[in-house]
């Protein structure tokens, strides 16, 4: 089964940027995606951001349209989330793993396709 491990995230103040990475053992199957997910204390765990090996289409959630930025280097088992102008609301832990390419575009209803791995915490607070 493939691991995923995530990092780059941070404290940081509102307006600023981060850019998370997610390592990944082996490589993501054709049927998958790669999925960017998080989630706050208290909170359900939320599909932030999704994107396809086969067609590179990249998917976001309302909330951070604008602002994040997905992306993919198949050859090096990688994907980033580039995050700018980030939001006190961006708090949380988040997460990257495949999820089926069917449903990288219907982010409030896909799921991991893995168990998750330790995430990453991202931090917004002046």
């Amino acid at each position: 089964q493939v691991q995923f491990e995530e990092s780059g995230g941070g404290l940081v103040q509102p307006g600023e940027s981060l850019t998370l990475s997610c390592t990944a053992s082996g490589f993501i199957s054709d049927g998958d995606a790669l999925g960017w997910f998080r989630q706050a204390p208290g909170q359900d765990l939320e599909g932030v951001s999704c994107i396809s090996s086969n067609d590179d289409s990249p998917y976001y959630v309302d909330s951070v349209k604008g602002r994040f930025t997905i992306s993919m280097d198949s050859a090096k088992n990688m994907g980033y989330l580039k995050m700018t102008d980030l939001k006190p609301d961006d708090t949380a832990v988040y997460y990257c793993a495949p999820v089926l390419a069917t449903l990288c575009a219907y982010l409030s209803v896909v799921v991991p396709n893995t168990p998750l791995g330790r995430g990453t915490q991202v931090t917004v607070s002046s």
